[in-house]
Protein backbone atom coordinates (compact mmCIF):
# COMPACT_ATOMS: atom_id res chain seq x y z
CA UNK A 1 0.00 0.00 0.00
CA UNK A 2 2.96 2.61 0.88
CA UNK A 3 4.31 2.15 -3.02
CA UNK A 4 0.76 2.62 -4.63
CA UNK A 5 0.48 4.97 -2.17
CA UNK A 6 3.36 7.27 -2.98
CA UNK A 7 2.91 5.96 -7.06
CA UNK A 8 -0.39 7.72 -6.52
CA UNK A 9 0.62 11.14 -5.21
CA UNK A 10 3.66 10.64 -7.66
CA UNK A 11 1.15 10.72 -10.37
CA UNK A 12 -1.32 13.52 -9.02
CA UNK A 13 1.93 15.70 -8.66
CA UNK A 14 3.06 15.39 -12.27
CA UNK A 15 -0.73 15.69 -13.51
CA UNK A 16 -0.68 19.20 -11.68
CA UNK A 17 3.10 20.28 -12.63
CA UNK A 18 1.33 19.56 -16.52
CA UNK A 19 -1.95 21.84 -15.79
CA UNK A 20 0.28 24.19 -14.59
CA UNK A 21 2.83 24.66 -16.61
CA UNK A 22 0.11 24.51 -19.12
CA UNK A 23 -1.07 27.95 -17.43
CA UNK A 24 2.19 29.42 -17.20
CA UNK A 25 3.04 28.30 -21.53
CA UNK A 26 -0.04 30.46 -22.44
CA UNK A 27 0.53 33.48 -20.20
CA UNK A 28 4.69 33.47 -21.66
CA UNK A 29 5.00 34.72 -24.90
CA UNK A 30 8.68 34.18 -25.14
CA UNK A 31 9.15 30.36 -26.88
CA UNK A 32 12.57 30.05 -24.58
CA UNK A 33 11.37 30.49 -21.35
CA UNK A 34 8.89 28.25 -22.13
CA UNK A 35 11.38 25.28 -22.97
CA UNK A 36 13.79 26.47 -20.12
CA UNK A 37 10.78 26.01 -17.80
CA UNK A 38 9.82 22.48 -19.56
CA UNK A 39 12.94 21.57 -18.86
CA UNK A 40 13.46 22.21 -15.48
CA UNK A 41 9.47 20.74 -14.12
CA UNK A 42 10.57 17.86 -16.20
CA UNK A 43 13.42 17.19 -14.19
CA UNK A 44 11.79 18.06 -11.04
CA UNK A 45 8.39 15.76 -11.88
CA UNK A 46 10.99 12.63 -12.80
CA UNK A 47 13.42 13.36 -9.76
CA UNK A 48 16.36 13.29 -12.40
CA UNK A 49 19.47 16.13 -12.53
CA UNK A 50 19.38 16.66 -16.28
CA UNK A 51 16.62 17.39 -18.70
CA UNK A 52 17.17 19.29 -22.49
CA UNK A 53 15.14 19.89 -25.30
CA UNK A 54 16.38 19.58 -28.93
CA UNK A 55 15.22 21.67 -31.60
CA UNK A 56 15.78 19.94 -35.30
CA UNK A 57 17.91 21.60 -37.94
CA UNK A 58 16.69 21.14 -41.69
CA UNK A 59 19.90 22.10 -43.14
CA UNK A 60 22.39 20.78 -40.64
CA UNK A 61 19.75 17.60 -40.50
CA UNK A 62 20.91 17.34 -36.41
CA UNK A 63 19.52 17.74 -33.32
CA UNK A 64 20.15 21.69 -31.48
CA UNK A 65 19.96 21.38 -27.54
CA UNK A 66 17.82 24.69 -27.60
CA UNK A 67 17.07 24.52 -23.81
CA UNK A 68 18.10 22.54 -20.57
CA UNK A 69 18.52 21.93 -16.76
CA UNK A 70 21.50 21.11 -14.92
CA UNK A 71 23.92 20.65 -17.58
CA UNK A 72 27.37 22.48 -17.32
CA UNK A 73 28.21 25.61 -19.14
CA UNK A 74 28.56 25.16 -23.02
CA UNK A 75 25.89 22.61 -23.44
CA UNK A 76 22.83 24.44 -24.07
CA UNK A 77 22.30 26.56 -27.22
CA UNK A 78 26.14 24.89 -28.48
CA UNK A 79 26.13 21.00 -28.06
CA UNK A 80 24.45 19.16 -31.50
CA UNK A 81 23.52 15.17 -31.47
CA UNK A 82 23.08 13.76 -34.76
CA UNK A 83 19.49 13.31 -36.01
CA UNK A 84 19.35 9.66 -36.58
CA UNK A 85 18.85 6.50 -34.58
CA UNK A 86 22.83 6.70 -33.24
CA UNK A 87 21.80 8.70 -30.90
CA UNK A 88 18.59 8.38 -28.16
CA UNK A 89 16.90 11.31 -29.14
CA UNK A 90 17.58 10.82 -32.80
CA UNK A 91 16.13 7.57 -32.42
CA UNK A 92 13.26 9.05 -31.16
CA UNK A 93 12.54 11.71 -33.80
CA UNK A 94 13.45 9.52 -36.83
CA UNK A 95 10.56 6.77 -35.62
CA UNK A 96 8.55 8.91 -33.73
CA UNK A 97 7.99 6.47 -30.73
CA UNK A 98 9.37 7.63 -26.98
CA UNK A 99 12.88 6.39 -26.76
CA UNK A 100 14.35 4.49 -23.32
CA UNK A 101 17.41 3.67 -22.40
CA UNK A 102 18.09 2.38 -19.00
CA UNK A 103 21.21 1.68 -19.23
CA UNK A 104 23.61 3.46 -22.09
CA UNK A 105 26.45 1.74 -20.83
CA UNK A 106 24.70 -1.50 -22.50
CA UNK A 107 23.58 0.75 -25.55
CA UNK A 108 26.87 -0.01 -27.70
CA UNK A 109 25.45 0.90 -31.14
CA UNK A 110 25.14 4.58 -30.17
CA UNK A 111 27.31 7.26 -30.57
CA UNK A 112 26.63 9.67 -28.46
CA UNK A 113 28.27 13.14 -27.79
CA UNK A 114 31.39 13.36 -25.35
CA UNK A 115 28.82 15.57 -22.88
CA UNK A 116 26.98 12.57 -21.67
CA UNK A 117 29.70 10.78 -20.16
CA UNK A 118 31.15 14.44 -19.21
CA UNK A 119 28.15 14.10 -16.86
CA UNK A 120 27.68 10.62 -16.10
CA UNK A 121 24.31 10.15 -17.94
CA UNK A 122 23.35 6.50 -18.35
CA UNK A 123 19.24 6.19 -18.40
CA UNK A 124 17.21 8.31 -21.08
CA UNK A 125 14.18 8.75 -22.21
CA UNK A 126 13.24 11.06 -25.87
CA UNK A 127 9.55 11.58 -26.60
CA UNK A 128 8.75 13.51 -29.97
CA UNK A 129 7.53 17.02 -29.87
CA UNK A 130 4.84 17.78 -32.73
CA UNK A 131 5.24 20.21 -35.14
CA UNK A 132 2.93 21.36 -38.29
CA UNK A 133 4.60 20.37 -40.95
CA UNK A 134 7.52 18.23 -39.46
CA UNK A 135 8.54 17.54 -35.69
CA UNK A 136 9.64 20.42 -34.39
CA UNK A 137 12.97 18.08 -31.84
CA UNK A 138 12.64 15.91 -28.48
CA UNK A 139 12.63 16.72 -25.20
CA UNK A 140 14.84 14.67 -23.19
CA UNK A 141 15.36 13.73 -19.50
CA UNK A 142 18.72 12.26 -18.07
CA UNK A 143 19.68 10.79 -15.46
CA UNK A 144 23.14 9.55 -13.68
CA UNK A 145 21.97 6.91 -12.60
CA UNK A 146 21.10 3.68 -13.87
CA UNK A 147 16.69 3.48 -13.50
CA UNK A 148 13.98 1.55 -14.91
CA UNK A 149 11.81 4.10 -16.40
CA UNK A 150 7.83 3.01 -16.68
CA UNK A 151 4.81 3.73 -18.92
CA UNK A 152 3.70 6.65 -16.40
CA UNK A 153 6.94 8.11 -16.92
CA UNK A 154 6.81 8.40 -21.05
CA UNK A 155 2.77 9.37 -20.29
CA UNK A 156 4.65 12.30 -18.12
CA UNK A 157 6.71 13.40 -20.53
CA UNK A 158 4.90 12.65 -23.55
CA UNK A 159 2.17 14.87 -21.96
CA UNK A 160 4.82 17.68 -21.70
CA UNK A 161 5.75 17.15 -25.54
CA UNK A 162 1.89 17.78 -26.25
CA UNK A 163 2.09 20.78 -24.31
CA UNK A 164 5.15 22.03 -25.99
CA UNK A 165 4.12 21.16 -29.20
CA UNK A 166 1.44 23.99 -28.64
CA UNK A 167 3.60 26.52 -27.35
CA UNK A 168 6.01 25.69 -30.25
CA UNK A 169 3.26 26.29 -32.60
CA UNK A 170 1.29 29.40 -31.03
CA UNK A 171 5.38 31.24 -30.71
CA UNK A 172 5.25 30.44 -34.44
CA UNK A 173 2.15 31.83 -36.14
CA UNK A 174 3.08 34.70 -33.07
CA UNK A 175 6.36 35.34 -35.21
CA UNK A 176 4.62 35.32 -38.47
CA UNK A 177 1.93 37.79 -36.70
CA UNK A 178 4.08 40.33 -35.56
CA UNK A 179 6.34 39.64 -38.91
CA UNK A 180 3.29 40.95 -40.79
CA UNK A 181 2.46 43.76 -38.34
CA UNK A 182 5.99 45.08 -38.84
CA UNK A 183 5.75 44.82 -42.84
CA UNK A 184 2.10 46.49 -42.21
CA UNK A 185 3.67 48.96 -40.17
CA UNK A 186 6.73 50.19 -42.57
CA UNK A 187 4.14 49.71 -45.18
CA UNK A 188 2.38 52.37 -43.17
CA UNK A 189 5.17 54.69 -42.53
CA UNK A 190 6.17 54.43 -46.36
CA UNK A 191 2.62 55.87 -47.27
CA UNK A 192 2.82 58.64 -44.91
CA UNK A 193 5.81 59.70 -46.17
CA UNK A 194 4.70 59.34 -50.11
CA UNK A 195 1.73 61.23 -48.60
CA UNK A 196 3.95 63.80 -47.14
CA UNK A 197 5.92 64.03 -49.96
CA UNK A 198 3.27 64.54 -52.66
CA UNK A 199 1.47 66.89 -50.18
CA UNK A 200 4.91 68.98 -50.04
CA UNK A 201 5.07 68.60 -53.89
CA UNK A 202 1.61 69.42 -54.87
CA UNK A 203 1.85 72.56 -52.56
CA UNK A 204 4.85 73.63 -54.68
CA UNK A 205 3.29 72.84 -57.78
CA UNK A 206 0.39 74.98 -56.93
CA UNK A 207 2.28 77.12 -55.93
CA UNK A 208 4.11 77.60 -59.03
CA UNK A 209 0.90 76.98 -61.40
CA UNK A 210 -0.57 80.08 -59.42
CA UNK A 211 2.49 82.55 -59.62
CA UNK A 212 2.52 81.58 -63.64
CA UNK A 213 -1.00 82.29 -63.95
CA UNK A 214 -0.75 85.67 -62.25
CA UNK A 215 1.98 86.35 -64.15
CA UNK A 216 0.31 85.81 -67.32
CA UNK A 217 -2.55 87.96 -66.02
CA UNK A 218 -0.51 90.81 -65.26
CA UNK A 219 0.98 90.85 -68.53
CA UNK A 220 -2.56 90.75 -70.33
CA UNK A 221 -3.73 93.44 -67.47
CA UNK A 222 -0.58 95.69 -68.70
CA UNK A 223 -0.80 95.01 -72.06
CA UNK A 224 -5.32 95.62 -71.90
CA UNK A 225 -4.02 99.49 -70.59
CA UNK A 226 -1.56 99.92 -73.86
CA UNK A 227 -3.93 98.61 -76.35
CA UNK A 228 -5.99 101.63 -77.24
CA UNK A 229 -8.38 100.28 -80.07
CA UNK A 230 -12.32 98.09 -78.47
CA UNK A 231 -11.53 95.38 -81.01
CA UNK A 232 -8.19 94.39 -79.43
CA UNK A 233 -9.19 95.27 -75.98
CA UNK A 234 -12.59 92.66 -75.85
CA UNK A 235 -9.78 90.01 -77.38
CA UNK A 236 -7.25 90.76 -74.45
CA UNK A 237 -10.42 90.35 -72.59
CA UNK A 238 -11.23 86.89 -73.73
CA UNK A 239 -7.89 85.61 -73.41
CA UNK A 240 -7.70 87.09 -69.53
CA UNK A 241 -10.84 84.99 -68.96
CA UNK A 242 -9.69 81.77 -70.10
CA UNK A 243 -6.51 82.16 -68.15
CA UNK A 244 -8.52 83.31 -64.82
CA UNK A 245 -10.82 80.16 -65.45
CA UNK A 246 -7.60 77.71 -65.63
CA UNK A 247 -6.67 79.45 -62.54
CA UNK A 248 -10.13 78.61 -61.00
CA UNK A 249 -9.20 74.80 -62.35
CA UNK A 250 -6.06 74.54 -60.46
CA UNK A 251 -7.49 76.66 -57.55
CA UNK A 252 -10.14 73.70 -57.75
CA UNK A 253 -7.95 70.84 -58.00
CA UNK A 254 -4.85 71.67 -55.74
CA UNK A 255 -6.90 73.39 -52.70
CA UNK A 256 -7.79 69.49 -52.19
CA UNK A 257 -5.81 66.10 -52.69
CA UNK A 258 -3.23 66.12 -55.88
CA UNK A 259 -5.35 63.63 -58.19
CA UNK A 260 -5.93 63.23 -61.84
CA UNK A 261 -9.72 63.69 -61.55
CA UNK A 262 -12.54 66.45 -59.59
CA UNK A 263 -15.97 66.79 -59.50
CA UNK A 264 -17.02 68.71 -62.02
CA UNK A 265 -20.42 69.63 -60.73
CA UNK A 266 -18.84 70.82 -57.62
CA UNK A 267 -16.35 72.90 -59.94
CA UNK A 268 -19.08 74.43 -62.07
CA UNK A 269 -20.76 76.00 -58.48
CA UNK A 270 -17.05 77.09 -58.07
CA UNK A 271 -16.59 79.13 -61.07
CA UNK A 272 -19.89 80.50 -61.19
CA UNK A 273 -19.72 82.02 -57.87
CA UNK A 274 -16.21 83.61 -59.29
CA UNK A 275 -18.25 84.68 -62.05
CA UNK A 276 -21.40 86.22 -60.52
CA UNK A 277 -19.02 88.18 -57.99
CA UNK A 278 -16.99 89.22 -60.77
CA UNK A 279 -20.05 90.63 -63.01
CA UNK A 280 -21.08 92.10 -59.61
CA UNK A 281 -19.28 95.51 -60.09
CA UNK A 282 -20.93 96.16 -63.34
CA UNK A 283 -24.21 97.13 -61.83
CA UNK A 284 -26.47 94.99 -63.52
CA UNK A 285 -29.88 93.48 -62.30
CA UNK A 286 -28.51 90.11 -63.24
CA UNK A 287 -29.46 86.63 -61.09
CA UNK A 288 -26.81 83.84 -61.70
CA UNK A 289 -27.79 80.42 -60.45
CA UNK A 290 -25.87 76.88 -60.28
CA UNK A 291 -27.54 73.44 -60.15
CA UNK A 292 -25.12 70.71 -60.77
CA UNK A 293 -25.06 67.08 -59.73
CA UNK A 294 -21.92 65.38 -58.77
CA UNK A 295 -19.36 63.98 -61.81
CA UNK A 296 -16.13 62.89 -61.54
CA UNK A 297 -14.06 63.80 -65.08
CA UNK A 298 -10.52 64.17 -66.26
CA UNK A 299 -8.70 67.08 -65.26
CA UNK A 300 -8.66 67.82 -69.06
CA UNK A 301 -12.47 67.52 -69.72
CA UNK A 302 -12.83 69.85 -66.73
CA UNK A 303 -10.52 72.54 -67.64
CA UNK A 304 -12.16 72.51 -71.36
CA UNK A 305 -15.75 72.14 -70.31
CA UNK A 306 -14.82 75.12 -67.15
CA UNK A 307 -13.55 77.35 -70.46
CA UNK A 308 -16.89 76.29 -71.97
CA UNK A 309 -19.10 77.34 -68.81
CA UNK A 310 -17.21 80.87 -68.64
CA UNK A 311 -17.16 81.90 -72.29
CA UNK A 312 -21.12 81.24 -72.29
CA UNK A 313 -21.88 82.99 -68.71
CA UNK A 314 -19.93 85.97 -69.47
CA UNK A 315 -21.17 86.32 -72.96
CA UNK A 316 -24.71 85.96 -71.09
CA UNK A 317 -24.10 89.01 -69.07
CA UNK A 318 -22.07 90.96 -71.66
CA UNK A 319 -24.97 90.94 -74.50
CA UNK A 320 -27.90 89.47 -73.70
CA UNK A 321 -29.41 92.04 -71.26
CA UNK A 322 -28.09 95.58 -72.22
CA UNK A 323 -28.94 98.16 -69.31
CA UNK A 324 -31.32 95.63 -67.87
CA UNK A 325 -32.24 92.97 -65.36
CA UNK A 326 -32.51 89.25 -65.73
CA UNK A 327 -31.41 85.57 -64.76
CA UNK A 328 -28.91 83.12 -66.33
CA UNK A 329 -29.34 79.89 -65.16
CA UNK A 330 -26.65 76.54 -65.60
CA UNK A 331 -27.51 73.75 -64.70
CA UNK A 332 -25.68 69.88 -65.42
CA UNK A 333 -27.80 66.40 -65.32
CA UNK A 334 -26.52 62.49 -66.06
CA UNK A 335 -29.12 62.12 -68.71
CA UNK A 336 -28.47 58.09 -68.80
CA UNK A 337 -25.39 56.20 -66.97
CA UNK A 338 -22.43 57.51 -69.75
CA UNK A 339 -24.00 60.53 -70.79
CA UNK A 340 -24.94 64.26 -69.02
CA UNK A 341 -25.99 67.44 -70.42
CA UNK A 342 -24.95 71.10 -69.29
CA UNK A 343 -27.52 73.54 -69.90
CA UNK A 344 -26.57 77.37 -69.88
CA UNK A 345 -29.86 79.70 -70.40
CA UNK A 346 -30.89 83.35 -70.13
CA UNK A 347 -33.85 85.10 -70.13
CA UNK A 348 -32.15 87.92 -71.93
CA UNK A 349 -33.53 89.88 -75.15
CA UNK A 350 -32.10 86.72 -76.95
CA UNK A 351 -30.09 86.89 -80.56
CA UNK A 352 -30.06 89.57 -82.76
CA UNK A 353 -28.22 89.86 -85.90
CA UNK A 354 -26.76 93.08 -85.63
CA UNK A 355 -25.15 91.87 -82.58
CA UNK A 356 -22.84 89.06 -84.03
CA UNK A 357 -20.00 91.14 -84.99
CA UNK A 358 -19.76 91.37 -80.88
CA UNK A 359 -19.49 88.20 -80.09
CA UNK A 360 -16.24 86.87 -79.63
CA UNK A 361 -14.81 83.40 -78.82
CA UNK A 362 -17.74 81.21 -78.97
CA UNK A 363 -16.29 79.24 -81.86
CA UNK A 364 -13.98 78.21 -79.15
CA UNK A 365 -16.76 76.69 -77.42
CA UNK A 366 -17.52 74.48 -80.19
CA UNK A 367 -14.10 73.14 -80.60
CA UNK A 368 -13.89 72.16 -76.98
CA UNK A 369 -16.79 70.35 -76.94
CA UNK A 370 -16.16 68.40 -79.61
CA UNK A 371 -12.59 67.48 -77.67
CA UNK A 372 -14.55 66.01 -75.21
CA UNK A 373 -16.84 63.93 -78.06
CA UNK A 374 -19.51 65.85 -77.40
CA UNK A 375 -22.17 67.91 -79.17
CA UNK A 376 -23.73 71.62 -78.77
CA UNK A 377 -26.90 72.82 -79.56
CA UNK A 378 -28.80 76.17 -79.33
CA UNK A 379 -32.47 77.11 -79.04
CA UNK A 380 -33.17 80.87 -79.06
CA UNK A 381 -36.38 82.90 -78.57
CA UNK A 382 -37.97 86.41 -77.51
CA UNK A 383 -37.28 84.89 -74.17
CA UNK A 384 -34.20 84.16 -74.17
CA UNK A 385 -31.63 81.45 -75.57
CA UNK A 386 -30.54 77.66 -74.01
CA UNK A 387 -27.25 76.76 -74.90
CA UNK A 388 -27.27 72.90 -74.20
CA UNK A 389 -24.07 70.59 -74.24
CA UNK A 390 -23.96 66.73 -73.91
CA UNK A 391 -21.20 64.88 -73.64
CA UNK A 392 -20.02 61.24 -72.09
CA UNK A 393 -19.23 60.60 -68.88
CA UNK A 394 -16.04 58.39 -68.98
CA UNK A 395 -13.42 59.53 -67.36
CA UNK A 396 -11.12 59.97 -70.28
CA UNK A 397 -8.89 62.90 -71.51
CA UNK A 398 -9.80 64.87 -74.87
CA UNK A 399 -8.12 63.20 -78.06
CA UNK A 400 -6.57 66.70 -79.00
CA UNK A 401 -5.81 69.76 -76.60
CA UNK A 402 -6.66 73.12 -77.40
CA UNK A 403 -4.00 74.84 -80.06
CA UNK A 404 -2.30 77.88 -79.41
CA UNK A 405 -4.38 79.81 -82.12
CA UNK A 406 -7.52 78.71 -80.29
CA UNK A 407 -6.86 80.81 -77.68
CA UNK A 408 -7.87 83.72 -80.17
CA UNK A 409 -10.95 85.67 -80.36
CA UNK A 410 -13.10 83.90 -82.92
CA UNK A 411 -16.30 85.23 -84.14
CA UNK A 412 -19.13 82.46 -83.79
CA UNK A 413 -21.09 81.60 -87.37
CA UNK A 414 -24.53 83.33 -87.96
CA UNK A 415 -26.59 80.55 -85.48
CA UNK A 416 -25.10 81.77 -82.61
CA UNK A 417 -26.84 82.96 -79.33
CA UNK A 418 -26.52 85.48 -77.07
Amino acid sequence: MNDDAAQVRKLLRQQAAIAGFGSFALREGDLLTILTEAARICADGLSVPFSKVCRYRAVENDLLIEAGYGWQAGVVGHVVSRADESTPQGRAYVTGQPSICNDLRTENHFKLPPFYAAHGIISTIDVVIKGSDRPYGVLEIDNNQQHNYDQHDIDFLTGFANVLSEAVGTSSRLKTLQATVSQMRRLVEEKDRLLDQKKVLAEELQHRVRNNLQLVYGMLSRQLAETPDEAGQRGIKAIARRVSTLAQVYDHLLGAEMTRTTDFGSYVKSLCRSLAELQAVSGRRVTLTCDCEVLILDLDVVTALGIVVAELVTNCYDHAFGDGGGSIAVSMRLTDRDRAMLTISDTGTGFKPQAENKRHGLGLVRRLVEQVHGTVTLEKSEQGTVWSIRFPTAVASPTRRVAPGDLTPVRIPATGAA
